[in-house]
């Protein structure tokens, strides 16, 4: 892995951990190894331990006094209460989006769309995951609110490590097809307020058909 330069502040050493979280390289409940992190990322102790001051609010750490840190773990309530608030962001970033989508991004999306639709067809459930996500995260882009994109960002990496690697069951897959296909139509006719309920009727159906809950440590 790249070495991050001397002066990049603790936000880019935060930025990696929360990757690192996400992608499970770091476990739930594990000890942060900050010896180690220095040494990978060629940083001193104390960028590492303003970065993890950070994270520890973010809510993906855990101080531990005297003992440095250990990663979050994502009970069913975090995931229930997360994905709450999301929904409810997911539906304002649809809202906003619908009016504010430029000509490229709904090109973008659009294309993510397809090449989602190829890997549906083909029955490969985690390309077809990857892309979605990056749909969702172009929808929310594009409501061009940057405190929104923020707060979402943070929220999503918290559980993006279930939210995009659940198996879909073999019912709610071509719902949830459905559903990017009414997003899509929504965007093209920017009707903010459709698209919005369909974002967020599609989070609720996924968590309910996913048993996401049932993925907590």
């Amino acid at each position: 892995m790249e070495k991050i330069k001397q002066n990049t502040l603790h936000g880019e050493v935060a930025e990696r951990i929360r990757d690192m979280i996400s992608q499970g390289a770091l476990v739930p409940g594990s000890r942060v190894p900050e010896k180690q992190l220095c040494e990978q990322f060629g940083v001193s102790r104390t960028p590492l331990r303003e970065a993890l001051k950070v994270l520890a609010y973010e809510g993906f750490v855990e101080l531990l006094p005297n003992r440095g840190a250990r990663v979050s773990k994502l009970t069913k309530a975090t995931i229930k209460n997360t994905f709450e608030v999301m929904q409810n962001l997911e539906a304002l970033s649809g809202k906003l989006a619908g009016d504010r989508v430029t000509d490229s991004e709904l090109k973008n999306i659009e294309s993510l769309h397809y090449q989602m639709l190829a890997h549906y067809k083909k029955g490969n459930m985690q390309e077809y995951l990857l892309l979605n996500q990056q749909i969702h995260e172009a929808i929310v882009v594009a409501s061009q609110n940057d405190v929104l994109i923020d707060v979402y960002k943070n929220l999503n990496q918290r559980v993006r490590r279930v939210r995009f690697t659940a198996e879909l069951s073999s019912d709610y897959w071509p719902k949830a097809v459905q559903e990017h296909k009414d997003m899509v139509n929504a965007l093209r006719a920017r009707d903010g307020v459709a698209l919005g309920e369909v974002l967020s009727r599609h989070l609720k159906n996924k968590v309910e058909m996913s048993n996401l809950e049932d993925m907590a440590e």
